[in-house]
């Protein structure tokens, strides 16, 4: 799998500079049901689509950014600083 993935500090770079950090998902269950934080921090939803995901520029800037990505295709729609990302 190769692809171009856009960090918002350093511009383009191939996915392969990048760590993958997973889809965005909600806070963590509050409470003790050992089934829900297990579930929360173990399963994904695993979805053939569009889907927001955070990454990592571990080659660059070290920093955090969220990415917006069609699975299916690798297509990157959007990339954005996490502070700023509901308003792409």
């Amino acid at each position: 799998m190769s692809f171009v993935l856009t960090c918002p500090w350093c511009g383009p770079r191939e996915v392969t500079d990048f760590a993958y950090g997973g889809e965005i998902r909600d806070a963590a269950p509050g409470g003790e049901d050992r089934r829900e934080v297990f579930g929360h921090a173990y399963l994904r939803r695993n979805v053939a689509g569009e889907q927001t995901e955070w990454w990592f520029h571990r080659s660059g800037c070290r920093a955090w950014f969220l990415a917006r990505r069609d699975t299916r295709d690798n297509t990157v729609h959007w990339t954005a600083p996490v502070q700023r990302a509901g308003s792409a």
